[in-house]
């Protein structure tokens, strides 16, 4: 099945699902910073989801408890290539000068990104 990009609402949604790993649209709701969305706003989102095969429910009578049904990382997986093709040239190189030259990567965590190549190395 091929994953679709999701909007900047659909993935709030798909962010708090996966955290919750399932529930009703009131305990979406719940996580949603203030101002909250109207109930009717998440469930069509809801439902806009569930079409576009990223989550699946369990009815209980009329009510229906919603799950993710495609992980956070098979997400991640997608939109991080669709970010090296779209944008890097489908380079790492080019992504982390990138982040370096927009100073988004702080001394430390360049460091830690120094550990992982090393480990890398040593494989």
């Amino acid at each position: 099945m091929e994953i679709k990009e999701l909007t900047r609402a659909e993935e709030q949604l798909m962010q708090i699902l996966w955290q919750l790993e399932k529930g009703y649209v009131k305990d979406i709701i719940e996580e949603l910073p203030e101002p909250k969305p109207a109930y009717n706003t998440v469930s069509t989102i809801i439902r806009i989801l569930e079409t576009k095969g990223f989550v699946d429910h369990t009815a209980y009578g009329k009510s229906h408890e919603y799950f993710p049904i495609i992980s956070k990382e098979e997400y991640q997986n997608f939109a991080t290539d669709k970010l090296m093709n779209g944008y890097f040239d489908n380079s790492v190189k080019h992504m982390f000068s990138y982040f370096v030259k927009k100073e988004k990567i702080d001394l430390k965590e360049a460091d830690e990104i120094m550990k992982l190549i090393e480990k890398l190395k040593d494989k």
